[in-house]
């Protein structure tokens, strides 16, 4: 082994982030080929791929939770992080620790040669090695970027899962959701359920799904989420029934990738013990996905969604969920995001806003959001450089029984969290 090759995992994040020209390359060609020389097979006894715009990290961990209740060994990979780059492959319920992760980038770099690999492609084929090691039950991988040409697909799964599909990366997946759509249906397999989790798909989805052969199971028309109380809802199809707890993460929509989780895990044809289905529901957990915080005696939420489809799922989660006082949000955005339809989608339930700057390549200054944003409502919002600044503000302006949120991507809710935490 040559002497420059990394040897904590610090040093192997910060060596894999400069061995491609860009930080996305689509393709499935240098992944598959370093994935042969691994001799990677199927990671896993059975594997799901979830794919989709918004729900796929929650849908995840609900199938992990239900798979795990039933004392399955259950793998996942989800991206990106928020704190720690092991938050991405969990086995056992468990981060993956740095030791083991080293591991797998050196059965990685082993491999590779001279073919240069991304960042997400040198995690994708590390987690995958780490499954395979593992002797999985499931193993459940989300994907990044798409579908079709992200390197997840090298997999071919038993159950493809495509949550939903909305305007986001239009850059790499195009302008509206038909394109969009036949991206993320880049996943699905010929003869093999994929379940699709919103009740209005996309016609490419589903001309995809007819083409293949694949059994497209929809949210709506072939399995249904219906509430009986505020303790219970009911899933069901047409051959069976299930009455489960309302899941922990509250947000409206949670119910509705609680229901794909559970049509996921039917599609797999492996049998789950009738209690496992209610415990995994109540037990799922997803940092980051409207996640309670006091600060100061002030409840504040947190939530990573950053598109217009997201911003809608919180504004009905915002309205089912009145406060007596008001609503102030506390808003980051990547310079590349729908900034103007977030607001737009959120504004009803929002009575201050508080923009703030976030670094990077893909960062803008507070006053650069300001100016995405101003055929909305909030020229009057307050600007602060960081977002802990932002959320200070807002808190520090926040009367009893007003709430905050903070939103509007992964790194804004990271740099809030170590802060809540602190305080909590």
């Amino acid at each position: 082994m040559s002497s420059a090759r990394p040897a904590t995992l610090e040093q192997w994040l910060a060596h894999i982030e400069q061995q491609h020209p860009q930080s996305i390359a689509m393709g499935l060609e240098r992944v598959r080929e370093v994935a042969k020389r691994m001799q990677l097979g199927q990671p896993a006894a059975h594997c799901i791929v979830v794919g989709g715009t918004n729900g796929k990290g929650s849908t995840v961990a609900f199938i992990e939770a239900i798979a795990r209740a039933s004392e399955w060994k259950v793998g996942a990979y989800t991206s990106p992080h928020l704190l720690r780059y092991n938050e991405r492959v969990r086995i056992d319920g468990q981060d993956v620790d740095d030791a083991r992760l080293v591991a797998g980038f050196n059965a990685v770099e082993d491999a590779r040669g001279d073919t240069p690999l991304t960042y997400f492609e040198y995690g994708t084929l590390c987690a995958l090695w780490l499954f395979q090691q593992a002797g999985l039950d499931l193993a459940v991988l989300e994907v990044g970027l798409g579908g079709r040409l992200d390197a997840v697909n090298i997999i071919d799964a038993d159950v493809a899962v495509i949550t939903t599909v909305d305007i986001d990366h239009a850059d790499w997946l195009g302008n509206d959701r038909e394109a969009i759509g036949e991206e993320k249906a880049g996943i699905i397999r010929g003869w093999k359920p994929v379940i699709l989790g919103e009740i209005d798909p996309p016609s490419s989805v589903l001309r995809r799904a007819y083409v293949l052969g694949a059994n497209a199971i929809r949210f709506g028309s072939d399995f249904f989420a219906e509430d009986i109380d505020a303790e219970l809802w009911r899933w069901r199809d047409v051959s069976f029934r299930l009455e489960l707890p309302q899941p922990a993460l509250w947000a409206p929509i949670q119910r509705n990738n609680a229901a794909t989780a559970v049509a996921a895990l039917r599609a797999l044809d492996k049998p789950v013990p009738r209690t496992a289905w209610a415990q995994g529901v109540a037990d799922a957990r997803v940092v980051g996905r409207l996640q309670r915080f006091q600060h100061h005696g002030i409840e504040v939420l947190l939530d990573v969604g950053h598109n217009p489809q997201a911003a809608a799922a919180l504004a009905t989660a915002l309205k089912a969920e009145p406060v007596a006082g008001r609503t102030l949000a506390v808003y980051a955005a990547l310079a590349d995001k729908d900034a103007a339809g977030v607001v737009e989608a959120l504004q009803g339930q929002v009575d201050g806003w508080f923009l703030a700057g976030l670094e990077g390549a893909r960062g803008q200054t507070a006053a650069e959001l300001r100016e995405r944003v101003a055929q909305t409502d909030v020229a009057s919002a307050t600007l602060s450089d960081t977002v802990a600044q932002a959320l200070e503000a807002a808190v520090g302006q926040a009367r009893q029984g007003d709430r905050v949120l903070l939103f509007g991507s992964f790194h804004t809710v990271a740099e809030a969290l170590p802060l809540l935490r602190s305080a909590d």
